[in-house]
């Protein structure tokens, strides 16, 4: 039932490590999804911080979810938002969209936590162009049952759909199971995986892997269970036809268009973060984040 299992990459930044499992050079995609990062759980020292300096992005939506701490958003669109547990962010960069990613000063005073998701959906055929948006839900499906309970962050899952817009078909949900708690993981999507990021838990008799991207066989109806409790990440969606780039921030179906991206940020010519214009983020000469052929 297991069509493939993906290590992410471990990037140790002191106060918490980020792990990468998605672009991987066995896999780019999963659904929509071709950046998958879980950062965490990990905590700073008083007066410290996560201090993502302002940096682009296109062609794309970002997905912020916490379990644990607090983020201030802001964009070039002027939104401003403190990202919490139980709140999705999604901002779609679209033609392009410039944000920054900070600890707020309440968190700095007493030592900041962060353990969450950062993910980025690709953006369909068509509408990769579409004008940069921004939203925030807190109103958001909850499933429920002793042992069990599951929030739907995007798409339609357990017969419950969340209010977060989707461009293509996408699922995305988190799963706390308690001890002997156990829930059906549907069939539909074109493509799933699963991510433990605490405890321990098994598909189907299968025991996932601390951190690992556990991709599912299409059109197989299974349960994840655990038998002492355990926190794990459902995501997926419909299957892009068409291959899609990432370097960098930039994701595209057009490599000149990402070419495009780059010399534009070296140019000066994206949009501005209204209330921290001061810094940003330089093109890298090899990023961490690329696709491979």
């Amino acid at each position: 039932m297991i069509e493939q299992t993906i290590t992410p990459v471990t990037h140790d930044l002191g106060a918490f490590e980020v792990r990468r499992a998605l672009p991987a050079r066995t896999r780019s995609m999963v659904g929509p999804f071709i950046f998958v990062d879980q950062f965490g759980p990990g905590s700073m020292d008083i007066g410290k911080g996560m201090d993502v300096r302002p940096h682009p992005h296109i062609n794309l939506a970002t997905v912020t979810w916490l379990f644990q701490g607090a983020i201030d958003h802001r964009d070039s669109l002027g939104s401003f938002s403190t990202i919490r547990p139980g709140q999705v962010n999604l901002m779609t960069a679209g033609r392009g969209i410039v944000h920054s990613e900070r600890s707020p000063a309440a968190e700095r005073a007493k030592g900041p936590q962060l353990y969450g998701m950062q993910t980025w959906l690709a953006l369909p055929d068509g509408r990769e162009e579409i004008d940069p948006a921004f939203e925030e839900k807190r109103d958001l499906p909850v499933i429920e049952d002793s042992s069990s309970k599951a929030i739907v962050i995007m798409g339609e899952l357990w017969g419950s759909r969340a209010p977060t817009t989707t461009y293509a078909d996408t699922i995305y949900a988190e799963i706390v199971l308690g001890p002997q708690g156990a829930i059906p993981i549907e069939a539909e999507a074109d493509e799933r995986a699963l991510m433990l990021v605490g405890g321990e838990a098994e598909v189907d008799d299968t025991p996932l892997g601390l951190y690992t991207l556990t991709v599912l066989k299409p059109g197989a109806a299974m349960t994840v269970r655990s038998g002492k409790g355990a926190r794990v990440m459902l995501l997926g969606g419909e299957a892009f036809t068409t291959k899609r780039t990432a370097w960098w921030n930039f994701v595209s179906s057009s490599k000149e268009r990402i070419e495009q991206a780059k010399e534009d940020w070296r140019a000066g010519r994206f949009p501005t973060v209204p209330g921290d214009e001061e810094e940003h983020i330089p093109l890298p000469e090899r990023p961490k984040t690329v696709t491979y052929p």
